[in-house]
């Protein structure tokens, strides 16, 4: 095994160790708040709406990442530049990179998954609570926000949890997109110096140090706010 490459490459390393957390971390901040609302569509939305959300989910979660995440980049990418003003905009030089539209495609996916977890927790919460918080005054809104989805939200934790694992090991294809994350940097460094082993040990260890990380956070919550059967 020869490591001795790693002195040269680190800078490299570092800034695809980076692509790649933020590229979690985008996709599970805004994937959540949007599967709050595909959730509650599902469950309280009118008929037309609640089919929509279903629709949506179901697509996305039937539907391999890695076309959706093509779609999007060789699709929509290749006709935004016939938008007028647009290559001339402030907007251009994000939305010219692969790294957009990796993060759009990540975060639409999670948002599937995530939908359809909240839901069932969201239908997994007593209904006494619920009937109790209205019985003290407590508007629709109040209810959801005081009672409703942080019962739900801890319910779904250990889940929630693993679907950010899943969504940590989605982001290396945002490899085919140009994007220059974690497992782009190794096939660079396989590609400079002829090592097909020791670059891909890097990123597995550095995946798995990621898995733990988030799990012990997610263990660490989990303890400070514990469901109540």
């Amino acid at each position: 095994m020869n490591f001795s490459w790693v002195s040269t490459y680190w800078p490299l390393l570092a800034a695809g160790a980076v692509q790649t957390v933020l590229l979690l971390v985008i996709s599970v901040v805004i994937g959540f708040f949007i599967a709050v609302g595909l959730a509650l569509a599902q469950i309280n939305g009118p008929r037309g709406l609640k089919w929509l959300a279903r629709g949506y989910c179901t697509c996305l979660r039937g539907t391999p990442l890695l076309i959706q995440l093509w779609l999007l980049y060789y699709g929509v990418g290749s006709l935004l530049p016939l938008v007028p003003g647009l290559r001339s905009s402030f907007l251009w030089p994000v939305l010219r990179e692969g790294f957009f539209f990796a993060a759009v495609s990540f975060t639409l996916n999670y948002a599937a998954y995530e939908a359809e977890v909240l839901r069932g927790a969201l239908l997994a919460v007593p209904k006494g609570e619920l009937e109790a918080a209205r019985a003290f005054g407590m508007s629709r809104a109040q209810v959801l926000r005081r009672i409703w989805l942080p019962r739900a939200i801890r319910i779904a934790l250990p889940t929630i949890a693993g679907e950010v694992v899943l969504q940590l090991k989605a982001t290396p294809l945002a490899f085919t997109v140009t994007v220059m994350d974690l497992y782009a940097v190794a096939y660079k460094i396989r590609q400079d110096t002829l090592l097909v082993y020791e670059p891909l040990i890097v990123v597995t260890v550095f995946y798995v140090f990621l898995t733990l990380l988030v799990t012990r956070a997610f263990k660490v919550v989990e303890a400070q706010v514990p469901v109540r059967r």
